[in-house]
């Protein structure tokens, strides 16, 4: 065995925080601006409406999909360096054009969609990252490891809407740099503080960051892509097939986490809402408060798990974690006999328009629009009648609500760490730039894809049938779990190189 040397550790370790500083970054960057999207888009272009909207917000991810895998076969290949520093380059540039989107005459929307689409395909560098910190980490510290860089990328969602609060301050107007063509206020300042961070990180990429791999009983030895760094080690460390039958499966329990977790993020606002009444204000402010305890509780969830593994193993955890998600979204099935406020439930009830059977499958945007007194100037709260579900499903109760978040919100980044950890133990020593790719690409289209599912489906039909199929979801993901739980183990263990 080569014994590694105190300087290499040291060495090995820097480069692995510069991937936890990478992995902070991205998620900054599509954090930093969430929240200001939609007023900054109404002010560069008033032909965009809440439908484009939806389609900038899923370009990061779009984005994303299509970059990791492309990235990560690249870092397969070549130093790493290289993959990192261009994805880096592209956020920032992508950043620059966001803060820029303002100027051109016309059709400012798509160069705001094109500037999202970039950013998302620079966070491709995520694969990247994985797989770095996957080969560069015994099976001893991979957990850890993990669970450090899911921690940074949480941190990352939490930091960033506190980022663009503190650029409210400059205002809308802030000031114009005739000379730049530039608008430095709230909606710019923000991607340009996230651009000079980047230039930040490409500096110390070339600084710090070296390429550094060792096996999983911690030996250092040359990789294909090293530029140098590392000792070699027996080649029969790498001998032996990758168990894909594991991989596709942790593929898509993987798919299932971030699914279900995006139908989480999405459906709060307009279920507190339709169910508590509140105004749009109160909704994003409440919520707002209650994610923002989420990824503090996130944080603490991840440094736990890393200490409970070494007792339990991961696979009983991230078993554990989706019963976790399982019974959160079983508390939010209605199950009382009170029925939500109806909007303008002070309106006489003859002037609520009465509903057919044939209506009530009709399109959401087919059904009669009630019509307020000209006097009427407050917002409207409650259920609105045009979902027909309003009229006969029991609302679900504050306590349920909170309840379920706290406990998905312990749920979802126990499966998180686990299923990455599992993934790169394995897959085992082998480069796994591509494979961390797919996995990235896959929680990309999860994240996509969830937010089409609950809108179509909570709208048509109600949160019983959009909380029953996310349960069903849930309990076929869990018997997936339990069909190839005896595959989910090390590459060195299966191999017989290690005991587990």
């Amino acid at each position: 065995d080569v014994v590694e040397s105190q300087e290499h550790y040291k060495s090995r370790w820097r480069s692995i925080w510069i991937m936890y500083l990478t992995m902070f970054l991205s998620s900054v960057g599509f954090s930093i601006v969430i929240m200001s999207v939609w007023p900054y888009l109404q002010k560069i272009d008033p032909t965009a409406d809440a439908s484009f909207l939806g389609w900038i917000i899923a370009s990061y991810s779009i984005g994303q999909m299509v970059a990791s895998p492309l990235f990560g076969f690249w870092s397969n290949y070549r130093p790493r360096r290289e993959p990192l520093v261009i994805s880096t380059a592209i956020s920032v540039a992508a950043n620059c054009l966001y803060a820029y989107v303002h100027v051109p005459h016309s059709h400012n929307k798509y160069y705001m969609l094109t500037a999202r689409a970039l950013v998302g395909f620079g966070a491709g560098n995520v694969a990247v990252v994985r797989s770095y910190i996957a080969g560069a980490t015994s099976l001893t510290e991979r957990t850890s490891a993990m669970a450090n860089t899911s921690a940074c990328q949480a941190v990352g969602f939490i930091l960033g809407p506190v980022f663009q609060t503190c650029f409210t301050l400059i205002g809308e107007e802030g000031v114009t740099w005739k000379f730049l063509c530039l608008q430095l206020n709230m909606y710019t300042a923000p991607v340009l503080f996230g651009a000079l961070l980047g230039v930040i990180n490409i500096i110390l990429i070339f600084a710090i960051f070296r390429e550094h791999r060792v096996d999983d009983m911690g030996r250092q030895y040359k990789s294909i892509n090293s530029d140098g760094e590392g000792s070699d080690v027996l080649d029969q460390n790498t001998e032996g097939s990758i168990d894909h039958v594991a991989v596709v499966a942790l593929n898509v329990l993987f798919f299932v986490i971030l699914f279900v977790f995006a139908v989480f993020e999405t459906i709060a606002t307009p279920l507190t809402m339709d169910m508590y009444s509140w105004t749009r204000k109160e909704a994003v402010f409440y919520n707002g408060i209650i994610l923002s305890v989420i990824g503090v509780e996130s944080v603490i969830v991840f440094m736990v798990v890393k200490t409970l593994s070494k007792k339990t193993g991961e696979r009983a955890i991230l078993h554990a974690g989706l019963l976790i998600v399982l019974v959160g979204f079983f508390i939010l099935l209605p199950w009382g006999k009170k029925l939500p406020n109806i909007q303008w439930q002070e309106i006489k009830n003859n002037s609520i328009p009465r509903t057919a059977p044939s209506e009530m499958l009709a399109p959401f945007w087919s059904l009669p629009e009630l019509q307020l007194p000209s006097n009427h100037t407050a917002e409207p709260v409650g259920c609105p009648v045009t979902q027909s579900w309003c009229l006969n499903t029991p609302m679900i109760y504050l306590a349920q609500y909170i309840s379920s978040d706290v406990l998905i919100g312990l749920g979802y980044p126990v499966c998180n760490v686990m299923s990455y950890t599992l993934y790169s133990k394995v897959l085992g020593p082998k480069p796994q730039g591509v494979y961390m790719g797919w996995l990235t690409a896959s929680g990309s289209g999860a994240r996509i894809l969830g937010p089409v599912f609950v809108s179509q489906i909570y709208t048509h039909l109600g949160p019983r049938w959009a909380f029953s199929l996310i349960c069903g979801v849930v309990v076929v993901s869990l018997l997936l779990l339990e069909i190839v739980y005896k595959r989910l183990i090390a590459f060195s263990v299966r191999y017989g190189r290690m005991q587990e």
